[in-house]
């Protein structure tokens, strides 16, 4: 895995710095340990950072066309390149490496845009083709890759695998966008294309960009080429074999490495079903890595070593101590952005562990998003349910009015909660499902801005988020939308982004196989009925993996990957969320009304409410603040 920048002027004519791109370059150098190279043409350099995995001793970047008219920069790996590059060697191409950002070279010039129809894997790329004199950016369908851009005042764009490339240049406008500071007090992170910066744009999953030199200097508009089936026809039955054979040959095309390779075991669905593929697959044991907490409501680890021991891998585990808070600081760091899941803290952990043993593991990221495993899609279908048979205006009126009056009940038992619930009754599928996704309700919102961040938001609200996702769509299974919505916020904006940072930070390249493409378009079009089945989520995965994975694995009650966040923010943490949240760099910036936002941690301190996901979310960006506020004066 690697890292990638550049910089490219719609003029020819124009200087690029040396110094400037190579200091892009260097702010990335965790992801890329191992090399790093250039590329410096007529107003336009690109620049890479290496982790060595596949061609170790040849496939250095930039790498170049046998005449040297297009060259290429790549973050990723296409794990059909193999079979590309065969059929290419039939068209008279040849090749210099074996590696697969060579394929991806001649693919471009063989079939222009239309390799990416090719490509199987995780990606970003840059190519440079100089007898077209166009600038090719893409990346990979589920946006397992990132990569930001941004257009500089003086007319040129410069791109980076993280917001820490563009920072380094020192023309970048870091103007705040407001409007993504609601976006991400609603999610906990900023949803593509969006970033904090105003200036600032992440490419969307399955998009790519194509700059013409002289054209008329404007940023071109990103072009989606992949989407998923949403609108393809459902499956009739669930066939376990199938299910089962995509999954392995998933997993079988993920494990080419000319370094150590393991997987990340939790002892849950998803990575325990990856080893088990692995484990039929390889004749060396697997290595497996996993983390415990020293608090038992928060430790998995005895499940991930029956796996093991089923499965004769070679299983390291770390427990680490639940209290050990120093990644809070090194989180605003890794994230660049504002970004509030704090799972990054444990997923941070397992990263670390694991790179001491292999330099690649696969993950179990997807099963839940792809097989309706999150127990928030039982609860929004329940909802549905209701939102079926009475008729909008009747529960718009009745169920709104009992969403504003009702209290919010967190000391009461769980059927006494339902506050969320009038609300999302009262609203439309998508609508009720970002409220209950929120990690601040629209209202809680509301009630804690500052007058003057009112005033600059205006009428912007987040709900525009969804209802660009969905635009142009009618998405019958309501089931099928929430899971939509999903993969075009959720999984980009947190899944990818958390395992990316965390990964990178140690020079680890992750490897997700539930995220396949083609597994996803296979997977997507199960009918809901088979997946969320009397109340058990990822019911067709876990029934297809009866004969791997014992019914305790399988069935137990879903624990996930989390940290006691209510717990600290009353004790340990305390002090750290009082300091943030009262700091003078913070209200300065007026976001917030001091006194509201006080006494809402006052109230959880008090243990009368559980606010720990709102102030969690709101530390973090004050964190941000922060930090952004000391570079500024640095």
């Amino acid at each position: 895995m690697c890292g990638v920048s550049g910089i490219f002027s719609f003029d020819k004519g124009q200087l690029i710095s040396k110094q400037v791109l190579e200091d892009m370059n260097n702010a990335q150098i965790h992801r890329g340990p191992d090399a790093g190279g250039y590329f410096y043409g007529d107003g336009v350099a690109l620049g890479h950072r290496r982790l060595s995995i596949i061609d170790i001793t040849g496939g250095g970047q930039p790498i170049y066309s046998e005449n040297k008219d297009v060259v290429i920069v790549f973050n990723g790996e296409i794990f059909n390149h193999h079979e590309i590059a065969e059929e290419l060697k039939l068209k008279g191409y040849s090749y210099q490496t074996h590696s697969d950002t060579e394929t991806i070279l001649h693919s471009w010039r063989e079939w222009g845009v239309k390799c990416l129809d090719k490509l199987r894997g995780m990606f970003v790329f840059l190519i440079w083709d100089e007898v077209k004199q166009q600038l090719f950016v893409a990346r990979d369908r589920l946006g397992i890759k990132p990569l930001h851009y941004s257009q500089l005042a003086d007319g040129s764009v410069i791109f980076g695998s993280e917001l820490k490339v563009l920072k380094a240049h020192p023309e970048l406008d870091r103007t705040l966008n407001y409007s993504a500071i609601e976006d991400y007090l609603t999610f906990g992170y900023i949803p593509d294309p969006k970033c904090i910066y105003s200036s600032v744009q992440k490419l969307e999953a399955g998009h790519y960009l194509l700059f013409q030199r002289g054209k008329s200097g404007t940023l071109p508009k990103p072009v989606q080429y992949w989407d998923l089936p949403w609108d393809q026809p459902q499956y009739d039955e669930l066939d376990k074999e199938i299910l089962t054979e995509r999954f392995r040959e998933a997993v079988d095309i993920r494990l080419e490495s000319e370094v150590p390779l393991g997987a990340f075991l939790s002892g849950g669905v998803d990575s325990s079903a990856v080893v088990a593929m692995m484990a039929g697959l390889q004749k060396e044991p697997v290595t497996t890595c996993s983390i415990g907490f020293d608090v038992p409501d928060y430790n998995e680890s005895e499940f991930a070593s029956l796996v093991a021991k089923q499965y004769k891998t070679s299983h390291h585990l770390e427990v680490v101590n639940h209290e050990d808070f120093t990644l809070i600081d090194k989180m605003v760091e890794l994230y660049d952005e504002p970004y509030s899941d704090s799972s990054a803290l444990p997923t941070y952990k397992v990263c670390e562990l694991a790179r001491k043993h292999v330099t690649v593991a696969l993950s179990g990221d997807g099963g839940d998003e792809l097989f309706a495993g999150y127990r928030r899609y039982r609860l929004h279908m329940n909802e549905q349910r209701v939102r079926d048979v009475i008729p909008d205006p009747i529960r718009r009126r009745v169920f709104g009015f009992l969403g504003s009056i009702y209290p919010k009940l967190d000391w009461a038992p769980q059927f006494l909660r339902a506050k969320t619930t009038f609300q999302s009754l009262s609203m439309s599928s998508s609508e009720a499902y970002l409220n209950s996704v929120s990690k601040l309700r629209f209202d809680e919102r509301r009630a804690l801005y500052h007058k003057g961040f009112k005033r600059l938001i205006g009428e912007y609200k987040s709900n525009q988020v969804f209802d660009n996702v969905l635009k142009g769509k009618q998405i019958k299974d309501k089931l099928k939308e929430a899971q939509y919505l999903d993969y075009k916020t959720w999984v980009t904006g947190d899944i990818h982004t958390k395992v990316d940072r965390a990964s990178m930070a140690h020079g680890l390249e992750v490897r997700v196989p539930i995220f396949d493409h083609k597994f996803v378009e296979w997977g997507f079009r199960l009918p809901s009925r088979l997946n969320l089945n009397n109340g058990e989520g990822k019911f067709s995965f876990k029934k297809a993996l009866e004969s791997y994975l014992s019914k305790d694995t399988l069935y137990r009650e879903k624990m996930g990957f989390s940290v006691p966040m209510a717990d600290w923010l009353r004790g340990p943490l305390k002090q750290k969320m009082m300091d943030l949240l009262s700091s003078e760099c913070v209200s300065k910036h007026e976001i917030f009304d001091r006194n509201v936002l006080l006494e809402k941690a006052q109230q959880h301190i008090s243990g009368k409410y559980d606010h720990a996901a709102a102030l969690w979310t709101i530390m973090m960006l004050c964190q941000f603040l922060v930090k952004e506020e000391k570079e500024r004066h640095q």
